[in-house]
């Protein structure tokens, strides 16, 4: 029952890092664009590199 006084404030502390985190990442534009990333594969260039004479 004793652990229970350590893991009660230690998950609040964990949630207050990840709550922390999440609006250090939406503030930073994180999560600005969403589209651009997934579609660059998908348009990435197949052509091969010159090579050297």
């Amino acid at each position: 029952m004793s652990i229970l006084y350590f893991l009660i404030p230690l998950a609040l502390v964990i949630l207050g890092g990840a709550v922390w985190a999440f609006f250090w990442a939406v503030g930073s534009g994180q999560f600005d664009d969403l589209d651009t990333p997934a579609m660059r594969i998908v348009l990435d260039d197949d052509s091969k590199p010159a090579e050297d004479p």
